[in-house]
């Protein structure tokens, strides 16, 4: 009987390093070269949607294709492990000057509050 615990408890160690070594790759930041000056606002209606890579850098995946690397000052804690964010501006802007709030699930509360970096356009690297 023990025999066949010792397979099952390897098994499922295994599984979850594996599982945690695939959250670290998925936050893994891409490659990317600039693409012109970094800008202060990014217009929000233009943002199709957002990628964490890890608790300090977003990319905004913009319509028409831009992408803007956007690499926050410091830290924001569980950003990279939730990797999901909210924002409150009173203009159509999201700016460098804005505020993100990590949004944590379940069930879905506010978690840290970090300021944002400024908007850097990137060409990200083809993946292999």
């Amino acid at each position: 009987m023990m025999r066949a615990i010792l397979p099952l408890a390897a098994l499922a160690l295994m599984t979850s390093a594996s599982a945690l070594a695939a959250k670290t790759d998925r936050n893994a930041v891409p490659a990317a070269t600039p693409d012109g000056p970094a800008i202060d606002c990014v217009q929000i209606s233009a943002i199709r949607d957002t990628r964490v890579h890890g608790d300090k850098v977003i990319d905004f995946h913009m319509r028409g294709g831009k992408v803007y690397r956007n690499e926050l000052p410091y830290q924001c804690s569980s950003l990279g492990f939730e990797e999901r964010f909210s924002y409150q501006t009173s203009i159509n802007r999201l700016c460098s000057v804005d505020v993100i709030t990590v949004l944590r699930n379940p069930p879905l509360t506010q978690g840290p509050s970090c300021g944002l970096g400024k908007f850097q356009p990137v060409k990200l690297a083809r993946k292999k």
